[in-house]
C-alpha cells in the first residue's frame, strides 16, 4: 500500500535568508550518503508510477508539486484576441490578476518575473487593451508595451463644470443617453461617495448630490462602459485626489469647517477666479464674507444665481445681463442674498481650486474685480478700495 511508501517528504526547511526551501528532502533513517538519496528517489519513482494508475487526478497535486520548481507560463504569443482593463493604481500583481483571469497569462508568478526583467515595464499604464488568451509572461509585456495594442477613447473633462453639463460631455462621447447619467447619478452613495461627506458644521441640511465629486481630468473610457461605471470612476478620482491632499483632515482642523462646506468654497473659487494665481484668494474672500465682518453674511456672487438658472433649464447669463428679480429671486436657493453657505457645491473643481479652499492665503480680503485681459483680479478690504478698483477696470476695459 503507498501508506507504507517513505516518499522522503518533510517539513520545510529553511534556506538563506529565512527564507522556506520547499521540496523533496533527505530523510536520514540511520544510514547516509548515496543509500538515502537512492531510497528517496525509489520510493518517488514508485509513488508516480501508483499515482499514474490511481487516475488523472492524482496528478493534479503533483503539477501543485512541480510549480514550486517550475513557473507555470504558456509558450507563444497566444491566440484570438481578448480586451483587458488594467486599473488606476494598478501594480504589477494586480495586473497578473487581471491578465490570469482573463486566460492571457497562466500565472501571476509568469508577468511578474517577465515584468521585472523588461527594464521598460514601469511605462504600462492604466487603460484597456487588446491582447490574446494563453500568451507567455513575456509576450503579454511586450504586447502591453506596444501602443497599438491599447485601446484609448480619452476624454478630457475641464474644470469648473458642472454636472449637467459632464453628462452632455460624456454622452457625447460615449453615446450613453443622457438620461442615463442623471439616473446613475441619483444616488451618489452608489457611486461610492461616503456618507459622512455630506455634512455640515453650520448645521444645513445636506441635498446629497454628485455635484463637486466628479472630478475633472482626462480619462480614458473603457469600450463597455456605463453612465454608473464611468461616473464611479471619476467619484474615485475625487476621493483618490483629495484623500491624497489630506483635504478632509486638514480644512477640518485648519479652517474648522466641514469637508464638504470646503468643497463648496472650492467650487466657488473655480468658477470666480480669472485665473489660477487667485484661487486661493478668491476662496478666502468667501471664507471672509461667510464666517467673517461681511454684513449679511452672505456670498453675494452672480455664480450661484447662474447654477441656479442652469439647473432649472434656463441659459446663462452675465452680471450685466441678470435682472433684479433674477439675481434676488426668493424660491432661488442657491439666492446670492443667503445667509451662510449655499446648498451644494456649483461645480466640479479641480485639484488648484481644492488646494485654495484648503490653504487660502491670510488676508481681510471682501472684494475683489477682474482688472486686466488675463483674468487677474484685484482684491479689496473695503467697499471704497473696491470702488477705486472698478475704476481701473473700467479704464482698461475690462468691465
Amino acid at each position: 500500500m503507498i501508506d507504507d511508501l517513505d516518499l522522503g517528504f518533510d517539513e520545510p526547511e529553511r534556506g538563506e535568508k529565512g527564507r522556506h526551501r520547499r521540496g523533496f528532502v533527505r530523510k536520514r533513517k540511520g544510514g547516509s550518503g548515496s543509500g538515502g538519496r537512492g531510497k528517496t528517489f525509489l520510493a518517488l519513482l514508485m509513488a508516480l508510477v501508483l499515482l499514474g494508475g490511481i487516475g488523472g487526478g492524482a496528478f493534479y497535486g503533483f503539477d501543485r508539486i512541480q510549480n514550486y520548481f517550475v513557473t507555470p507560463d504558456y509558450n507563444g504569443a497566444g491566440t484570438g484576441e481578448i480586451t483587458v482593463e488594467i486599473k488606476n493604481g494598478a501594480l504589477l500583481a494586480d495586473m497578473a490578476d487581471a491578465l490570469v483571469a482573463a486566460d492571457v497569462v497562466k500565472s501571476q508568478k509568469a508577468f511578474i518575473e517577465a515584468a521585472e526583467a523588461n527594464s521598460r515595464s514601469k511605462n504600462i499604464q492604466p487603460g484597456t487593451y487588446k491582447l490574446r488568451k494563453q500568451m507567455s509572461g513575456a509576450s503579454a509585456v511586450t504586447a502591453m508595451l506596444d501602443l497599438k495594442n491599447k485601446i484609448v477613447n480619452g476624454l478630457t473633462i475641464p474644470e469648473g463644470r458642472t454636472s449637467k453639463n459632464i453628462y452632455k460631455l460624456l454622452s457625447e462621447k460615449t453615446k450613453i443617453p443622457v438620461k442615463d447619467f442623471e439616473t446613475a447619478a441619483k444616488n451618489p452613495l452608489e457611486l461610492g461617495i461616503p456618507d459622512w461627506w455630506f455634512t455640515r458644521e453650520d448645521g444645513k441640511k445636506v441635498p446629497k448630490s454628485v455635484e463637486g465629486f466628479l472630478f475633472p481630468d482626462t480619462y480614458e473610457i473603457p469600450p463597455k462602459a456605463t453612465a454608473e461605471s464611468i461616473l464611479k470612476l471619476m467619484v474615485d478620482n475625487f476621493l483618490s485626489v483629495s484623500g491624497e491632499m489630506k483635504f478632509a483632515d486638514r480644512v477640518q482642523k485648519e479652517r474648522k469647517v466641514s469637508p464638504y462646506e470646503a468643497l463648496i468654497v472650492a467650487s466657488l473659487a473655480q468658477a470666480e477666479a480669472g485665473n489660477k494665481d487667485d484661487l486661493g484668494k478668491v476662496a478666502r474672500v468667501a471664507y471672509n464674507r461667510v464666517y467673517g465682518e461681511f454684513p449679511c453674511n452672505c456670498l453675494e456672487m452672480d455664480v450661484t444665481v447662474n447654477y441656479y438658472l442652469e439647473s432649472i433649464g434656463k441659459p446663462t447669463k452675465t452680471s450685466a445681463q441678470m435682472t433684479q428679480s433674477e439675481l434676488d429671486d426668493p424660491k432661488n436657493p442657491y439666492n446670492r442674498k443667503l445667509r451662510g453657505l449655499i446648498p451644494t457645491p456649483i461645480n466640479n473643481p479641480g485639484k488648484q481650486a481644492l488646494e485654495g479652499a484648503m490653504n487660502p492665503p491670510t488676508g481681510k480680503w471682501l472684494y475683489f474685480v477682474a482688472i486686466d485681459k488675463q483674468g487677474h483680479s484685484a482684491f479689496a478690504e473695503t467697499y471704497e478700495e473696491q470702488q477705486r478698483n472698478e475704476a481701473k477696470a473700467r479704464e482698461a476695459g475690462i468691465i
